[in-house]
């Protein structure tokens, strides 16, 4: 085989290969109906972010340790989604492979918003003392039964978002089939409706009177801001049951059986499993995952594993700045220590306006994506432009730092000056452009190489959600001690950041490979009887 075009033997080696797709994409409608679901998801990420540290520390969890919860999204991740897309690739079940993975997980971020939101009530009638609620309550007695209550909703919670966004990825993938175009398509709505999901967030994170409209949530035990989180999440979780009914019920999965699983590319399963189905089925299938999954890993194709690459270098760039950059706002920008004065809040809530200019700019280019791609001369350009400005972005931190301790010392005046908080906000809504490349461009590649390489894109998703989670949890366990040995704060992060982001664009552009003609059209010969939708 030659270098020159890596995809082009995949395909060879397809040709005599059935795969699992539509006879004709579905429809635009059909797919952002399927992609709304991600901003009834993002929306609950996006209360997750703004409002669930502070109220860990009102029920008494310190500050050192909240961080550690946040372990618990990626460690899932890593887990879960592997797990859910292997088995959403052979579900039998007469309601097709994804939806009822979608209705399961729709269903336990119900249950573990009512965990959430009711932890405090639950707690102190099971025996929790009130005690203080205010800005100081991290130094009153911690109400045990009530973070035990929190942490159980927030771990349900995680594992219900991968059961979600796995699936819808994947559902996606095959309404789009081997439609190159469609894909990436597909993959830009869902990035769009992520940044609708993150402005109706925080929007709704930042009101501090949403209670008024459910009298219910202040309760003896639930102050006004933890009445506020639980509206928040109550509307949250309306806005995803309508969006995911919706979708669901507009979409009509053919239901696959073991036989059709057996013969098709993207799906291997042993003769046994079909012939012995009576024979020690739950052993097989947990000796048939862990194999898959070793298998998937061993037999990626290179240009699968160049992404994973990219992809994983692109988040170590990313997750300092989505961890810590309203901190970052709080702290170097506008000079303020937790606890004292007002200034760590200003800059916070300065962070979390920033974020929604951040989520206005990630939702438009999220609709240009293709546009940007032909413009600039293909996807691997695009990315390593988009990591190019990531990284220069991330380095500007220490520049915008700067100024602002400069523009701040020999005055009277607490704020960083003008200029400073414009570039501050600036910064925010420019790193909106790389965001929905990332959001959108790795998910449509891993589509197209699973789709060449004929891997069930569940598998895929969940593979490639490895490059992901993976950074995550390097990032948070050491972003502390790296940043102490700076002497605190948030720039030694972000440097490494900006390191990483600009190594991801170089990794990109030499390494992944051209994407050869969408064979659209060509595949057509090969599709069989077995399509996943009527």
């Amino acid at each position: 085989m030659d270098d020159k075009q890596p995809l082009l033997f995949l395909l060879e080696q397809q040709q005599q290969k059935p795969i699992f797709s539509s006879p004709k994409p579905a429809s635009h409608k059909k797919l952002i109906l399927v992609s709304s679901i991600a901003a009834g998801i993002q929306f609950g990420w996006a209360l997750q972010l703004s409002l669930l540290t502070p109220y860990v520390q009102l029920l008494g969890i310190p500050h050192k340790y909240a961080a550690f919860i946040w372990l618990c999204g990626p460690i899932s991740g890593m887990i879960i989604q592997p797990i859910i897309g292997y088995h959403s690739d052979r579900c039998l079940s007469r309601w097709g492979r994804r939806r009822p993975f979608i209705v399961s997980g729709t269903l336990l971020v119900v249950i573990s918003v009512m965990f959430i939101s009711f932890a405090a009530d639950l707690g102190h009638s099971l025996g929790d003392p009130l005690g203080d609620t205010s800005s100081s309550a991290s130094s009153s007695k911690p109400k045990v039964i009530s973070i035990t209550i929190f942490i159980l909703g927030f771990w349900i919670l995680d594992v219900a978002n991968n059961m979600l966004q796995g699936p819808c990825r994947a559902l996606l993938a095959d309404l789009t089939g081997t439609d190159q175009r469609r894909t990436r398509t597909a993959n830009a709505f869902y990035s769009f409706f992520m940044a609708v999901g993150n402005i109706l967030g925080f929007a709704a994170g930042s009101y501090t009177n949403l209670h008024k409209f459910l009298p219910f949530s202040k309760t003896e035990a639930c102050d006004v801001y933890c009445a506020n989180l639980k509206t928040c999440f109550f509307m949250a979780v309306i806005l995803l049951l309508t969006l995911t009914t919706i979708a669901l019920t507009s979409i009509q999965e053919k239901p696959i059986t073991a036989s059709s699983l057996s013969s098709s590319s993207s799906i291997s399963i042993s003769p046994s499993t079909i012939n012995d189905v009576e024979m020690d089925e739950e052993a097989e299938a947990n000796i048939a995952f862990v194999g898959e999954i070793v298998k998937a890993l061993r037999d990626l194709p290179r240009p699968m594993w160049v992404l994973l690459l990219v992809t994983c270098l692109n988040w170590i760039g990313w997750f300092p700045f989505l961890l810590f950059d309203t901190d970052w706002m709080g702290r170097e920008v506008y000079g303020g220590k937790i606890g004292e004065g007002k200034q760590y809040g200003d800059g916070v809530r300065a962070g979390s306006f920033g974020l929604m200019f951040n989520s206005v700019v990630l939702g438009f280019t999220s609709l240009g994506v293709e546009w940007l791609a032909k413009k600039v001369g293909g996807v691997k350009r695009l990315w390593f432009f988009v990591n190019l400005v990531l990284s220069i972005g991330l380095a500007s931190t220490a520049w915008i730092t700067k100024v602002a301790e400069s523009s701040r010392a020999g005055t009277d005046e607490a704020d960083p000056a003008l200029g400073v908080r414009i570039s501050a906000l600036a910064l925010f809504a420019v790193l909106g452009v790389p965001l929905a490349v990332t959001y959108s461009i790795p998910f449509a590649l891993a589509s197209i190489f699973s789709n060449s390489s004929g891997a069930g894109q569940g598998l895929a998703m969940g593979v490639l959600n490895l490059a992901v989670v993976i950074p995550q949890i390097l990032v948070s366990v050491a972003s502390g001690p790296w940043d102490a040995l700076f002497g605190g704060g948030n720039l030694p992060a972000f440097v490494v950041g900006a390191v990483a982001a600009a190594a991801s664009g170089i990794v990109a552009l030499a390494m992944l490979p051209a994407l050869p003609p969408d064979f659209t059209n060509r595949s057509r010969i090969m599709r069989t009887r077995s399509s996943p939708f009527p």
